[in-house]
């Protein structure tokens, strides 16, 4: 691919989509290398751990490359990766838990659904008092207390910036639930800052 077309495709998600599907190895690679760091810290907070984020990744691009042919390019091929992504990291969390490594408490909302860990945006807090890298380590500990529905919604929601509808979409769940999760996720967030700063 000469540097005229790597210019091209870099600015165009669909036209790497489809050279990548018509076997261009390096239309892949500038898919990978676009959204290789959002899919890490996706893994990263979603399963707490930097080894199986680390496994996330790979095993999130493995599965888009070995199934590119049934993406429909009618939504965002980022939007499809994500779904693969979360997917491996609960399966990560499921094997987990199976194992009893981490035991991770399971609440249903009133639709009888499992409460997936959810992760929420977190904006400056007003304790300025507190460092930044303090505070920092702080809410990655009390996004990691909560349950892995809500923290999965959260961070959704929160972090990427994905719309209720995407979100919903994504987990398989209705918009209700999703806005049910994230409402309940951020609340606990909320408390239990609270009694850390209180604390401090």
């Amino acid at each position: 691919m000469s540097e005229l077309q790597a210019a091209t495709l870099a600015g165009d998600e669909s036209l790497l989509v489809s050279e990548a599907k018509a076997g261009n190895y390096a239309a892949f690679e500038e898919l990978v290398n676009r959204y290789e760091k959002k899919i890490y810290r996706l893994g990263m907070n979603i399963t707490g751990s930097p080894e199986d984020a680390e496994d996330v990744l790979q095993d999130t691009f493995l599965k888009a490359f070995e199934h590119l042919a049934d993406f429909r390019e009618d939504s965002r091929f980022y939007t499809w990766i994500v779904r693969i992504a979360v997917n491996e990291a609960l399966m990560k969390l499921r094997k987990r838990r199976s194992s009893k490594e981490v035991p991770f408490e399971e609440t249903e909302d009133q639709e009888g659904e499992i409460l997936v860990r959810d992760y929420a945006d977190w904006k400056p807090n007003p304790e300025q008092t507190l460092a930044r890298e303090e505070m920092e380590q702080i809410l990655r500990n009390a996004i990691q207390a909560l349950p892995p529905g809500f923290r999965t919604v959260f961070y959704l929601r929160d972090v990427e910036g994905l719309s209720t509808e995407e979100t919903a979409q994504l987990l398989n769940l209705s918009i209700g639930a999703v806005k049910a999760r994230l409402f309940r996720g951020r609340l606990r967030l909320r408390e239990e800052l609270s009694k850390v700063l209180k604390r401090g």
